[in-house]
């Protein structure tokens, strides 16, 4: 029998799956269920040694004789602290040395409880690892819980070995040891693709041998070469979806998609592939988060552990072009399987008649025909996009690679890395940005060093738009003015300031004249072109697209239906 704590019975099926056969034991009562179930489980030796300073060499000299992890676990308190000098040999010397201390709950931290401290990061930098388990009440705290330990233990075990720290908060009781088995907890496995690419060659194998693969692209820097050759016969075997932030040389609306589907079951993967960075469709990370029968797989350079969708079962420690072009040279298959030729019609289907949209004078609009007017007209130019709903719409219209500070998302900044971009690079640098994130880094234009080359489109609707199209915050007072940050600010008096070219534009006929000014006019100071819409016109723009692609998806299922009659 085991111990009733769930994050204990996580800890000890996922120590033994990690190849721990070893546990040094410190006496204890907070660690009594860890104690209890290394000792319980058959596949793990366990040593009780009193003195933890003695532990932890103990368990050094294990390791080093075994060449194997070893788990040395200790109780709540200053037990911890004991286990530093034997924690600091094993951290010159490489050795996967797996700290285990119990820990009081950490509502009871500084408040005069017996054997309280601040165990979480009490091993500072001597450990590689140091994370803090939660007490699983649910099932997200389950998977926070296990992804926890796996990146612990990865790595424990990655590169040439180190220390790490799994610090267990156990509330009372202790002591109910009435757990007949372990949970078959996932392990996370990490792949490595040198020297040779057999990791490679086994991830593809579980994309061939799927009945719904599926390859997701987050974003990307602009040295990801990808040919359409390679994309087309990439997209043969699995659905591929990217956005404009991947440099790929395609990008479908599946957000749209996503968005239309009334019954997403013949939609959902059963294996999802995940290279590059962030993503940003919502809808996206939400629709595969939900998908059960999914199993991921992540693939990095660094072999680094992003659980984005909750279903991650290994990582390819591999550069995405290696992958991308190993995948791309095996022999294409036999037939396209069904769910490809199901989400590819989709796909296509949608891209034209969101192409055939046509949307009123709106935030919507302006985007369609700057697409239309820089992309055709400066081919080598680089495009910045501001977040929130700049970039979405560049997910609607950009058919090239787009730059977009989403590593956290946040809206400062955006204005000043398309001029830092602007003034390294020389080319043509255009910003496509809110008014938000304009006004809030307007001083990336009291700048000497700005010249012609960058070209600024400004969508000011008055405030975060965005804020309109989120379902329920209308019910909210406060939505204009504390959320929104609604606002009359225009930037004609920024650009005084700082000498640079101001156009603006309140609808369509004057859009289309001041587009062709901001891209082809020739000027030695930036230019920036303010286009003034309403923010309940640029709503309604976005509800109509999705009415008319709704439409047309009933449309396709009427037709599909009677052809299959």
């Amino acid at each position: 029998m085991y111990s009733c704590k769930e994050n204990v019975n996580q800890l000890t099926t996922l120590l033994v799956k990690y190849g721990v056969q070893h546990a040094v034991v410190c006496p204890g009562s907070r660690n009594a269920p860890l104690s209890h179930n290394l000792a319980a489980h058959p596949a793990i030796r366990c040593y009780s040694v009193v003195d933890e300073r003695s532990a932890g060499y103990y368990a050094l000299g294990l390791s080093l004789a075994c060449r194997q992890p070893v788990a040395v676990c200790v109780t709540s308190g200053t037990a911890l602290l004991n286990l530093a000098p034997a924690v600091a040999e094993a951290c010159h010397l490489h050795v996967p040395l797996i700290v285990l201390s119990a820990d009081r709950p950490p509502s009871w931290i500084d408040q005069q409880d017996g054997q309280t401290l601040p165990q979480p990061d009490a091993l500072g930098r001597l450990v590689r690892k140091a994370v803090t388990l939660p007490e699983p009440s649910d099932d997200d705290q389950r998977w926070y819980s296990n992804r926890l330990i796996n990146e612990t233990l990865t790595e424990a075990t990655r590169f040439d070995g180190a220390p790490v720290h799994i610090n267990v908060p156990i509330s009372e009781p202790l002591f109910d040891f009435n757990v007949a088995s372990l949970p078959d907890e996932r392990q996370i496995r990490l792949w490595h693709s040198e020297p040779s690419a057999g990791a490679i060659d086994a991830l593809c194998r579980i994309i061939d041998d799927a009945r719904r693969p599926m390859i997701i692209v987050g974003q990307t820097t602009d040295d990801l070469a990808v040919t359409e050759d390679t994309m087309c016969a990439i997209g043969r075997r699995a659905v591929v979806l990217c956005e404009s932030l991947s440099a790929l040389p395609r990008h479908p609306r599946f957000d749209e998609a996503l968005q239309l589907l009334s019954d997403s079951r013949d939609y959902q993967p059963d294996c999802i592939v995940y290279l590059g960075g962030n993503i940003v469709s919502k809808r996206l990370k939400l629709f595969l988060r939900h998908a059960p029968e999914a199993k991921s797989w992540i693939v990095n350079p660094r072999g680094e552990i992003y659980d984005t969708f909750c279903n991650l079962h290994g990582v390819l420690q591999c550069t995405s072009q290696r992958f991308m072009d190993h995948l791309g040279r095996l022999p294409e298959p036999c037939s396209e399987k069904p769910f490809v030729t199901r989400w590819n019609a989709m796909l296509q289907t949608l891209d034209r008649r969101t192409d055939a949209f046509v949307p009123p004078f709106s935030q919507m609009a302006a985007v369609r025909a700057f697409e239309r007017t820089a992309g055709n007209a400066t081919p080598d130019a680089l495009f910045h996009y501001g977040n929130s709903s700049s970039v979405r719409l560049a997910n609607l219209y950009a058919h090239h690679h787009v730059h977009c500070n989403r590593g956290v998302n946040g809206i400062e900044g955006s204005l000043s890395t398309a001029a830092g971009a602007s003034v390294a690079s020389g080319r043509r640098v255009y910003c496509v940005i809110g008014d938000l994130s304009f006004f809030y880094d307007q001083n990336a234009l009291w700048n000497r060093h700005l010249k012609g080359n960058l070209r600024i489109l400004l969508l000011n609707n008055g405030g975060g738009g965005i804020f309109r199209q989120l379902k329920g915050l209308e019910a909210s007072p406060s939505r204009d003015l504390f959320i929104a940050g609604s606002h009359q600010t225009t930037a004609e008096g920024v650009c005084l300031t700082h000498h640079i070219t101001y156009l603006s534009a309140g609808n369509q006929a004057e859009l289309d004249e001041r587009l062709d000014q901001l891209v082809r006019a020739e000027s030695d100071r930036p230019v920036l072109l303010e286009v003034h819409t309403d923010a309940a016109a640029d709503a309604r723009a976005m509800r109509g697209l999705i009415e008319w692609l709704g439409q047309t998806s009933a449309d396709s299922h009427t037709e599909s239906s009677t052809n299959n009659a």
